[in-house]
């Protein structure tokens, strides 16, 4: 199983970083994707390898899309390359994690109508605006669709992807 990270400078280190380990504990490929190859840095200063950049990244590819939040996704959602991504892991219901800011992207993807989700409760006006159900909790689950609010509730957001992987603990 492959799993594909989009991210930029300022991502929310503990949002990317976490999901990285943890699906790489659980045997999973994981490949960080960008704007452009090089380094991503976090806000709070973790350096980032970039493996390929989101205009060569073929979703055919991958099995599993994570989002993580910070500010990076402000920068993330305007580029058409993250968009089309986004847009066809939804279309194929290949499983898709974002949290905190992360759900921005799937916002401007126009992917989230009728789908139950949560973010960062700045994002939640904006979540509800693109058709989306709120809810402020930890976790919300719908179908392969994961989301969460922030980094405290990365324990929740790692236990619903790993079960959506098939390896319940």
């Amino acid at each position: 199983m492959r799993a594909l990270i989009i991210s930029a400078d300022h991502f929310e280190d503990s949002e990317l970083l976490f999901p990285f380990y943890r699906l790489q504990e659980e045997g999973v490929e994981v490949y960080t994707t960008s704007i452009a190859r090089g380094k991503i840095n976090g806000k709070h200063g973790y350096e980032v390898a970039v493996d390929i950049a989101v205009r060569d990244v073929d979703p055919n590819n991958y099995d599993f899309l994570v989002l993580p939040g910070g500010k990076a996704p402000t920068k993330l959602r305007k580029d058409p390359a993250v968009i089309a991504i986004a847009q066809d892991f939804m279309r194929r219901n290949k499983p898709v994690a974002a949290i905190c800011h992360g759900p921005q992207i799937l916002i401007s993807a126009g992917v989230l109508q009728g789908r139950r989700a949560t973010c960062y409760h700045s994002v939640a006006e904006e979540l509800q605006g693109a058709g989306a159900l709120y809810e402020d909790t930890e976790v919300v689950v719908d179908d392969k669709l994961v989301t969460s609010r922030q980094p405290s509730d990365l324990p929740a957001f790692m236990r619903e992807i790993v079960k959506l992987l098939g390896h319940p603990r």
